[in-house]
């Protein structure tokens, strides 16, 4: 049976097998495009085409699936997270996916230090539930926000604290699994579990058993027949960790818990080179740490809060108080020959610490010096600890030999290794290359008396040289176990037993060869957006629920839908360019639904170990799906949002437009024609425009130019951006004045009278025509990039350009008030335009509010504000621009507390379209909203984002700030109680009141 499906055999019709599951099983059964394109690949090389997947409710439904499969002839394959490395959590026939429904945990008994999980539920679930009970899950590999313990268990999962609590196998009692002919069993110790047979061939081959396995922390390879052993308690359920799936189906576990240390110190221990952390490695253990890791100064994209050093090793300590892990840690210091070292036992401090190993799995699929791929394929090879030095230095030697690269880190103290190499796996002779490496390495980890996998399982990327690291007999009699288990082969066929090669059925293969003409530039890819969809490796990152781990991907928190995820969509796009499953490329409804809720935050960005840019990805998407088609309504209510703002504000319309706004009839038939949902209020269009307040002032001043009575302080630019312009005035209003009290000289850019452009017979105007009678004026082409409409906002973005050319001739910088806005022109801008040199230099230029003061006025104090903040940092400012200034601006004017993290949701025409808005919702729900209703009485609400400050408005009620609005009340504040010392306290709250004098929209005239 191991041939159906993997070789081409002919199997029954997928409509057959569909209907089948359907009648039998009480969860969801999906045969169709996108379910199937979700789940060809996991983070490994490799990728199979399933022919549909089930999401079991039950046991029940599992024992259901596998008796319509077993009698149809189907191939199961049991999945968790799908972050396998090997290529184990892929395959032909049906995916079991039980992250839907059998993801809890049943049970948890602290007295007994036990739990009863399902195999879907996510780890850092099982630690939260443990946590208030001073327990938790030994292992916890880097993928603990989204890896199952069924997928730990099916490969024996370790994690950076093996050295003190041992891989998954040490931390198992009880697994009840089903066979796949329907046998339910309870596999613990003394044979319960056992199917028959079992004992037999063990006691037959005891004495191979007992000398073919080599002793070493991080045995992974192959199945654990040695554990069945008299000696070692007969323990079938440990012989079925790390068996993956092949053997029987996990549906309910039973693990140990640890005691938890009350208090950690982390010790950062630099030494000058990799082998040096290496060789040391081995001597820290007598002292007891909870992990030993190790990483090289290659993957840290910055070494801030790491001592000097060309590697690092970071050895955790625990202890019942801070201070007796602090004295652990020190001492542990002191005994070591380190070139620095830090010990940090500020939680806070420690998470950041561990961030940079954790990502470690995603960077390392880019080369440090070029952003060259590296893959996996020989991730955790490990060897006995002692000669892990020599080890590596052999490694980097056949690493030259073969042309190739890679940066080692990973768990040093159990002598595993993780690496990723720049394998060129889409030509002929680079897997040709690829394949005489891999048996080479195999013989180099045996050599040195080691496991071809030390963490992640072989699956196929290493099952195939198993008989290098255990000889013939000893893989033959593996064979003869799988046969006992499942003599159909039909649970994962190709994986450990009769494996598929290791360069077959490789990813890549199905991509095109030649570059997909798109247009964005993809500077960082080549210009190749293949290359760009290669880069989810599938560490899944971006489907971690816990709060506070950055922006990354809200769609998927609320919906928790792997097609809502980064990597969901990022499937489906290479599936798209594929061609096999997605079969209509750019016109794909599947891909089209999936980036439908893709809210365009850019966190992927930033949070992605990888820097997948969903948010690029989407538009790209859209600009060709929608090429010579009639767009949805809000792409042109909203994409075109800055020709209809400039519309009104030349025919002086705002007020008779927002009376019409106000009446709910009319509101609601505007909004259906412009697509957009009926839930959402239409914001208010300022009755005066930025900048026609701008030129008032200047006239009423009598001045030369804006801010000329302010200062010979540096020349600012300040962007007038849509959403300032015409929406909230009140933000560019309280920034010059906030800029011109620190003597900086704030001008506008250049705007550009031109002809009135007639259409038909000379007696009308089109809107457009209207809108360029007058002036052209700058504009980052925000709303036209995120509805994908490309061509326009390069047409508008070039116009800037030109619009922008003498500005750029000066040193001044350009501040964006904005951040959708200002990250649009430092990324979307030279990304669209990137054949125009302009581009990068206006992006150079581009400052946020925080920034300009800090560079250009760095010696002016802002005023005291001392009040506490909350809301959130808007979700582009963390992807792209940065908020460090912001911070530190915070700081000097008493502005005390953390903004949320995530996203507010609205991002800008996203949570205005039809259909979008209980997505919107839960995501401000998730982060935002709960912060702002536990903010004390008198916290400042900041948010500096237009969406941010309207989802607050119209979801709780709040009105949200701008930083310089803040300041800027402040600055009014002083003015009017100088000498006064009891001004702050007497009536209403003075920065509240100075905001909303602010807020008035002040006469019409120009």
């Amino acid at each position: 049976m191991r041939d159906h499906g993997e070789s081409g055999a002919a199997g029954p019709p997928s409509e057959a097998v569909r209907e089948a599951l359907r009648g039998a099983v009480r969860g969801e059964v999906a045969f169709g495009t996108t379910a199937r394109a979700l789940h060809t690949m996991d983070a490994s090389n490799y990728r199979r085409v399933p022919l549909g997947v089930v999401a079991p409710r039950d046991a029940e439904d599992v024992a259901a699936a596998l008796a319509v499969c077993r009698e149809l002839g189907v191939p199961v394959v049991p999945r968790g997270g799908g972050t396998s490395i090997a290529g184990q959590a892929t395959g032909t026939g049906v995916v079991l996916d039980f992250t839907r429904h059998m993801n809890r945990l049943l049970d948890l008994d602290p007295a007994a230090r036990t739990a009863v999980v399902q195999p879907g539920l996510v780890l850092d679930r099982l630690q939260e539930a443990a946590a208030p009970h001073g327990l938790r899950f030994g292992p916890d590999p880097s993928t603990h926000g989204r890896c199952t313990l069924g997928g730990m268990i099916g490969n024996n999962s370790c994690g950076s604290h093996s050295v003190a609590w041992g891989t998954t196998a040490d931390n198992v009692g009880e697994l009840s699994v089903l066979t796949a002919r329907g046998a339910r069993l309870t596999a613990g110790r003394d044979w319960r579990g056992a199917p028959e047979g079992l004992r037999a061939l063990v006691e037959g081959e005891s004495a191979r058993l007992r000398t073919g396995f080599p002793e070493l922390p991080r045995r992974i390879s192959g199945y654990a027949l040695d554990a069945l052993l008299p000696e070692k308690g007969a323990d079938v359920a440990r012989s079925l960790c790390g068996s993956e799936g092949t053997l029987g189906v996990l549906t309910e576990a039973v693990v140990r818990l640890v005691e938890a240390p009350r208090a950690r110190a982390l010790a950062v221990l630099g030494y000058a080179d990799e082998s040096a952390a290496a060789h040391a490695a081995a001597g820290l253990l007598p002292y007891g740490p909870l992990t030993v890791e190790g990483m090289a100064a290659d993957l840290v994209p910055g070494t801030a809060g790491l001592p000097r050093g060309g590697a690092w090793l970071f050895v955790e300590t625990g202890g019942d108080s801070t201070a007796e892990a602090d004295a652990r840690a020190r001492a542990l210091v002191r005994a070591a020959d380190v070139t620095d070292a830090v010990v940090v036992t500020d939680p806070a401090g420690q998470r950041t610490l561990w961030r940079i190993r954790e990502d470690a799995s995603g960077t390392a699929t880019r080369m440090p010096d070029g952003g060259g791929e590296a893959w996996p394929g020989w991730e955790d090879c490990a060897v006995p600890p002692a000669r892990l030095g020599e080890y590596l230095k052999d490694f980097r030697r056949l690493l030259t030999a073969h042309g190739l690269r890679g940066t080692p880190y990973g768990h040093f103290g159990d002598g595993c290794i993780h690496v990723r190499i720049d394998f060129d796996l889409l030509t002929p002779d680079g897997i040709a290359r690829f394949r005489r490496f891999s048996e080479e390495l195999a013989a180099l980890v045996v050599a040195h008396g080691g496991s071809l996998s030390g963490e992640h399982g072989d699956g196929q990327a290493r099952a195939e040289l198993l008989p290098a690291m255990y000889g013939p007999e000893l893989v033959e009699l593996f064979a003869r176990a799988k046969a006992v288990w499942d003599p159909d082969d039909l649970l994962n066929p190709g994986m450990l037993v009769r494996p598929h090669r290791l360069d077959e059925n490789l990813r890549f293969a199905v991509l095109p060869r030649r570059p997909v003409d798109v247009a964005f530039g993809y500077p960082a890819d080549g210009g190749d957006f293949s290359a760009a969809v290669r880069r989810c490796v599938g560490v899944a990152k971006c489907r971690t629920t816990e709060a506070g781990t950055g922006v990354m991907c809200p769609s998927f928190r609320a919906t928790g839908e792997e097609e809502h995820s980064t990597r969901g969509r990022a499937r489906l796009l290479h599936e798209m360019l594929a061609g096999e499953v997605v079969t209509e490329g750019w016109r794909s409804p599947e891909v089209r639904e999936a980036l439908d809720l893709c809210l365009s935050c850019k966190g992927c960005r930033s949070d992605c170990p990888v820097g997948v840019d969903m948010a690029t990805y989407k538009a790209e998407f859209l600009h060709h799906h929608y090429e010579g088609r009639r767009r949805p309504a809000a792409h042109y209510a909203m994409g075109w949002l800055p020709v209809w703002l400039r519309w009104v504000a030349r025919t002086r319309t705002a007020g008779p437009l927002n009376a019409l706004a106000a009446v709910g009839p009319l509101a609601r038939l505007a909004e259906r024609l412009g697509g957009i949902a009926r839930e959402r209020e239409l914001p208010r269009v300022a009755r005066e425009p930025f900048t026609r307040w701008w030129k008032r002032r200047i006239r009423a001043r009598g001045t030369a130019g804006p801010g000329g009575g302010a200062g010979g302080g540096p020349t600012v630019v300040l962007w007038p951006d849509t959403f300032t312009e015409h929406l909230s005035p009140s933000v560019g209003r309280a920034a010059v004045r906030v800029l011109e009290a620190a003597g900086l000289r704030v001008l506008p850019p250049p705007t550009l009278r031109l002809p009135a452009r007639r259409v038909g017979d000379g007696r009308s105007r089109s809107a457009a025509a209207l809108l360029t009678a007058r002036r052209a004026r700058v504009c980052c082409g925000l709303t036209y990039v995120s509805t994908g409409q490309l061509d326009r906002a390069r047409t508008v973005l070039r116009r800037t350009l030109d619009l922008m050319a003498p500005v750029l001739e000066t040193s001044a910088p350009v501040l964006v008030l904005e951040p959708s806005c200002a990250a649009a022109l430092r990324t979307d801008l030279p990304e669209l335009l990137h054949e125009d040199p302009r581009a990068a230099l206006l992006a150079a230029r581009v400052r946020t509010f925080a920034e300009t003061l800090e560079e250009y006025a760095p010696h002016w104090t802002p005023p005291a504000v001392d009040r506490p903040v909350t809301g959130q940092t808007h979700c582009h400012q963390h992807a792209v621009l940065g908020d460090a200034a912001e911070r530190r601006l915070r700081e000097a004017a008493g502005l005390t507390g953390e903004l949320s993290g995530g996203c507010c949701g609205l991002a800008g025409n996203f949570g205005f379209e039809e259909g979008h808005y209980e997505v919107s919702a839960a995501c401000a729900e998730e982060q935002l909203l709960p912060a702002v209703r536990e903010a004390a009485p008198g916290t400042v609400i900041l948010a500096d984002g237009f969406s941010c400050r309207t989802q607050l408005e119209q979801l709780a009620g709040v009105r949200g700030r701008h930083l310089a609005e803040v300041l800027a009340a402040a600055l009014d504040d002083a003015g009017r109680g100088a000498g006064q010392d009891a001004g702050k306290a007497a009536g209403k709250d003075a920065v509240e009141k100075a905001v909303e004098d602010t807020v008035e929209d002040a006469p019409d005239g120009e």
